[in-house]
């Protein structure tokens, strides 16, 4: 199943410098392995905002769900999740 995910990211002002940057790259880590492994199919920075709009193709709502949770800036998000289905017009066979 396809999924799109808003996130918009808000960590805390007096979070320390050495903390943020550990959880971004952590972040960036598994990101880049889910997109690897074709879980997060595509990712796109929102222009101006701390935020994206990503692609996940996952078994079911569970499974983004999991694959969500495991974030390590899970905590600092907002989400919001629309499931998506193909378009009979779109002219891609890969798009399911």
């Amino acid at each position: 199943m396809l999924f799109q995910v808003r996130m918009t990211v808000k960590l805390p002002p007096d979070m320390p410098v050495e903390q943020a940057n550990r959880l971004k790259a952590d972040e960036k880590e598994l990101a880049q392995r889910l997109q690897r492994d074709g879980v997060w199919r595509h990712l796109w920075r929102i222009a101006g905002l701390y935020a994206n709009v990503s692609i996940f193709d996952v078994a079911d709502n569970q499974a983004l769900h999991d694959t969500l949770m495991q974030l390590p800036l899970y905590p600092y998000m907002e989400m919001d999740v629309t499931a998506l289905c193909r378009h009979p017009s779109s002219v891609h066979d890969d798009d399911r």
